[in-house]
């Protein structure tokens, strides 16, 4: 079973899964949570067939979902996005999709956007290499017979408009 994860904070809403937080000093004392929002999850619920990945036993259509935030903290100067599963047997998690470099002025990143070549992000968004071994969404795709996993969605307002790593 492929689930949202279920930590939500009372200004996050029921729709999408987890605490965000902005990394800006100061900032968090004024609005410690940014609104993450997504059409594509209910939060706890089973994630469609659309967005899981498409091998590893896996058979689904492997599309990144859309995810949308709120207002950022005062100074934000890029956004990053990540999606992660903290229940995967690896001992560490696994990192399904990160993206950073997204400019202060963008809400969202659209559906179908977390493709290997990044075609429809945010002009200047930059997608990192995920535990998949490349750029771009990867969708659940637990081991067969392992417990219910949760994916945490984590949106960060960030000081600094570029961070200096590429894509690699």
């Amino acid at each position: 079973m492929y689930k949202i994860a279920g930590r939500i904070t009372a200004t996050v809403m029921a729709g999408l899964a987890i605490l965000s937080f902005g990394l800006l000093p100061g900032a968090m004392a004024r609005e410690s949570t940014i609104k993450v929002t997504s059409p594509d999850f209910r939060n706890g619920g089973k994630i469609a067939n659309r967005y899981v990945f498409s091998g590893f036993g896996c058979s689904g259509k492997n599309v990144s979902p859309e995810i949308r935030w709120g207002r950022l903290p005062k100074g934000t100067r890029s956004v990053a996005v990540t999606v992660y599963d903290p229940d995967a047997p690896t001992g560490s998690g696994w990192w399904h999709w990160v993206v950073y470099n997204i400019p202060p002025g963008v809400h969202s990143l659209k559906e179908g956007v977390g493709t290997k070549n990044g075609k429809g992000l945010p002009a200047g968004a930059i997608q990192a290499v995920t535990d998949f071994g490349a750029p771009g969404y990867g969708g659940p795709c637990p081991p067969k017979g392992d417990r219910p996993h949760h994916y945490i969605v984590t949106v960060y307002a960030l000081k600094t408009a570029k961070l200096p790593v590429g894509a690699g």
